[in-house]
């Protein structure tokens, strides 16, 4: 399947079968995708925990948020959950991983004046803005692109997914033992779909024009209808949600996981979870 087929056809898989293990070379490739991704001076500040629901202590599963149907119904189903953070401890040796880019013929010309000026210049700047630096997002980002790569991966493989994020983690960082330095990004629900692949369309998105400029703000930059049609004839642009059957399948999933009518309802306690209060700290 070509990449842009698997960018097209990606959809947030909320609806899992907790009956079907993932195996683990599947989670990984995620994996393997994720350490390979680029990353700000080779910082490589993403790491993550694998949750596997069958052979995770009884702690760690009771760590994973409540939630609502966009979450506490996925982590109480999802085979695996993959718990994404960033350790800013990276940063700290970032001079290290810079030193190694000019080993490996990635940075600078000439190996003995490229060490030189990483130790004289280049890594003190950085070891200064090492403050500025957490608070411009650029690492973030980073992070994100390799999340990014391992659902392609993910989707690839057979695999549905769901990225959902963790307003109050102090429980799950305690029973995943993370360190002071670690900051959790985004908690990612993996497993085989219980609905279809589509999950009902192509979710809604603001027009072309409205998000993407050409030189200046206000200016949209031009659609080619010509590259339109040709993505979607590739299956990246797909029919736009709901599709025909999309009610009826919601209701049998409803049957299937007793969820309620109203989205959100599922579970009172969600507020007082989100505000950290004591439901988030396991009372």
């Amino acid at each position: 399947m070509e990449l842009r087929e698997v960018i097209g056809r990606r959809r947030s898989i909320r609806f899992l079968r907790p009956y079907k293990p993932v195996e683990r070379v599947k989670i990984q490739k995620m994996l393997e995708a994720a350490r390979l991704a680029s990353f700000w001076g080779n910082v490589q500040a993403l790491h993550a925990v694998v949750i596997e629901r069958a052979t995770a202590p009884a702690d760690v599963v009771a760590a994973l948020p409540t939630g609502t149907a966009i979450g506490g119904f996925q982590f109480r189903m999802a085979p695996v959950v993959i718990v994404w953070y960033l350790d800013w401890a990276k940063l700290a040796v970032q001079g290290q991983r810079l030193h190694e880019l000019v080993d490996a013929g990635a940075l600078g010309i000439n190996p003995e004046k490229s060490h030189a000026y990483l130790d004289q210049t280049l890594i003190p700047f950085f070891q200064a803005a090492a403050e500025a630096i957490k608070q411009n997002g650029l690492t973030e980002l980073d992070c994100g692109q390799g999340i990014a790569q391992a659902t392609l991966v993910a989707f690839e493989e057979g695999l549905g997914t769901c990225l959902i994020g963790c307003p109050s983690d102090r429980k799950l960082r305690r029973a995943l033992r993370l360190p002071d330095t670690a900051k959790v990004l985004v908690l990612q629900t993996v497993g085989y779909p219980a609905e279809d692949p589509e999950a009902g369309g192509q979710r809604p998105r603001l027009p072309f024009g409205e998000r993407f400029a050409l030189n200046r703000y206000g200016e949209p930059f031009p659609r080619d209808e010509q590259v339109v049609a040709e993505l979607t004839d590739a299956g990246m642009l797909r029919p736009s949600a709901p599709l025909p059957y999309r009610r009826e399948e919601l209701r049998w999933l409803q049957e299937q996981y007793g969820l309620s009518d109203i989205f959100g309802d599922e579970v009172p306690e969600i507020l007082n979870e989100m505000m950290g209060g004591p439901s988030s700290e396991g009372g």
